[in-house]
């Protein structure tokens, strides 16, 4: 005669009984993340923000750490710059 085991759900103490309710603001949320590349649209501000973020800061950043390290002299420039 087979043995029969008792079937446990994953989740624990949680009855089936007990239903899910469901974060409207959620469920909202996802959907929106599903459809973002059809309703993205490149405009002019769009395209702005893109450059900036994109190519201007680290640019921007670059060239700030770079003279920081040729004014102190740090030991990662000297041994990349000094030596050749």
């Amino acid at each position: 005669m087979a043995t029969t085991y008792q079937k446990r759900n994953a989740g624990g103490g949680f009855s089936h009984k007990m239903g899910v309710h469901k974060n409207k603001m959620i469920e909202e949320w996802n959907g929106r993340r599903e459809i973002t590349e059809k309703a993205f649209s490149v405009n002019a501000s769009n395209a702005a923000s893109a450059v900036l973020w994109c190519a201007v800061v680290p640019v921007v950043f670059y060239k700030w750490t770079k003279a920081e390290l040729e004014k102190t002299g740090g030991e990662h420039y000297r041994k990349a710059f000094e030596a050749a």
